[in-house]
């Protein structure tokens, strides 16, 4: 059996005492994500560490360090492993027109097993094995690694050990190290103990919203409870106590290896009400909008914070909406000519969307910017108890918009289109097609359904006649919208006619 243990607690005690470390970090922390609004499980969040998680932060670290007068050497441990050397940037508080940088280096060749054995290959060292209740030493020359362990001993023999329990070394080759190092040549005119700032970005840090709705229907109107979260992942590799914790929604461009110290230079516009004494603040970022906890909270290393984004809006008025569609083709599907095909959708069943809007207004108990996020949405049963009835994604939503998401498909409400006429003149380049759309409501109350159809068989079209007046959405789409009677129907009727 083979064990080795190559690092004692004396020398790691003696790698540690050439760092120069100091008490007291002032963290700062600036989270940037890139995450699609629900990407990422909160179940399978150790496996990012082999990918990356889609985002990244930028650390601020304030603190007193003592810096040599003159040209000196400065070594600083204190990084996220995670770190971009190339963004990295140092400063004095105290002394900042004379004390400078002069070369920076970045150094990550860590201490192993295998990198320690490599560095004593020609060197004395002392192999333990054990016999028995006896502890065999042997102290000789490493002479190589692959395989097995080539000794060559006081006595001239090489030995070779493909069992050993223990292997000494005298003293710590110098270059590694036990946790990266960033070490600067300073040029301070000063010197001694003053208050610095380092600052870099690193990988590993992540960011989402989540938003939960408890849901009160008031027949085709409704009223709902709001509360917004945010889910925090740190995996860069670095512990930040008591830090200071922003975050930027908005989508930030990035290019290339290019350093953030730099687009972060962006002023704050215009400050918002704070959400919370001290919970979040939001303000403005350029074009993004940046959110500021207003107390301080720890992030330690591979770990996951939720954190209230702003306290529950209650009584958000919204609408429930109920949209039948069962145009077979939602785009269309012509190329450089009119689809004639008789068959084309001519008989097709469709599906009631169940959908659910608000304003995000601040006469609707809202009005703040709404970080892209998931929303889920619970509702009360019979016997009190909250049941989930639905969720769906949204995008990053400034104040006075609109909301809209969809929950799922009515169980009650359903239907069919059908073609009822189709007629084709080519030397008049026309087609006449009359549509019927019948749609039951099996509810025991009555039902207000959107019938929406979609136009596909060519760009230029009328509606000649129709039961229901329609309202053009847009270039290809029409709504009719109809009251269902409790058990009751609906049809639609209407002839189009296409022109090319």
């Amino acid at each position: 059996m083979r064990t080795l243990r190559p690092l004692t607690a004396a020398l790691i005690a003696s790698l540690a005492m050439t760092q120069t470390h100091a008490a007291e970090a002032d963290y700062s922390l600036t989270i940037y994500s890139s995450a699609v609004p629900g990407q990422i499980d909160v179940g399978s969040l150790a496996n990012y560490n082999m990918y990356g998680l889609p985002g990244y932060g930028l650390v601020r670290d304030r603190r007193s360090m003592a810096l040599p007068k003159g040209r000196g050497e400065v070594r600083f441990q204190d990084v996220a492993k995670l770190i971009d050397p190339t963004t990295v940037s140092f400063s004095s508080i105290d002394d900042p027109a004379g004390t400078r940088v002069v070369e920076q280096n970045y150094q990550f060749d860590l201490v192993s097993a295998a990198k320690l054995m490599d560095r004593y290959i020609g060197q004395k060292i002392t192999v333990e094995r054990a016999d028995g209740s006896e502890l065999q030493r042997f102290e000789g020359t490493l002479l190589g690694t692959q395989g097995a362990l080539l000794l060559q001993l006081p006595s001239g023999e090489v030995s070779s050990f493909s069992r050993y329990d223990n292997v000494r070394f005298p003293s710590l080759p110098g270059g590694l190290i036990t946790r990266p190092t960033l070490v600067w040549l300073v040029d301070s005119a000063a010197g001694g103990t003053q208050k610095a700032q380092v600052a870099y970005q690193t990988r590993g840090m992540t960011w989402w919203a989540d938003y939960n709705v408890i849901l009160q229907e008031e027949g085709q109107n409704c009223r709902m409870d709001l509360a917004a979260w945010v889910t925090i992942v740190n995996q860069s590799g670095g512990s930040f106590p008591q830090a200071q914790i922003k975050l930027v929604a908005g989508e930030v461009n990035r290019a290339p290896s290019a350093p953030m110290g730099r687009m972060v230079k962006a002023q704050t516009l215009e400050m918002a009400a704070p959400m919370a004494d001290d919970g979040f603040q939001e303000s403005e970022l350029f074009e993004y909008h940046l959110y500021t906890l207003g107390r301080r909270s720890d992030l330690p290393d591979n770990s996951t914070k939720q954190l209230e984004l702003f306290p529950a809006a209650a009584g958000v008025g919204c609408k429930k909406e109920l949209v039948f569609t069962a145009s077979p083709y939602l785009y269309p599907m012509w190329g450089g000519s009119p689809a004639l095909d008789q068959g084309l959708g001519a008989t097709h069943k469709g599906e009631v969307g169940a959908f659910l809007s608000f304003e995000n207004k601040a006469e609707n108990r809202m009005g703040m910017p709404l970080p892209a996020g998931r929303i889920r949405v619970n509702q009360a049963a019979q016997d009190g108890s909250l049941e989930f009835i639905g969720e769906d994604l949204i995008k990053h939503t400034p104040r006075n918009e609109n909301i809209r998401i969809k929950l799922g498909n009515s169980f009650d409400v359903v239907g069919e289109r059908k073609q009822l006429d189709y007629q084709v003149d080519t030397g008049n380049k026309r087609i006449d097609e009359t549509i019927e759309i019948e749609v039951r409501n099996r509810k025991k109350t009555a039902a207000e359904v959107v019938i929406r159809d979609y136009f596909y068989r060519w760009s230029g079209w009328e509606i000649l006649e129709s039961t229901h007046k329609g309202d053009r959405r847009d270039q290809q789409t029409m709504d009719f919208k109809v009251t269902i009677p409790a058990d009751g129907t609906a049809k639609v009727r209407y002839k189009v006619r296409y022109r090319w």
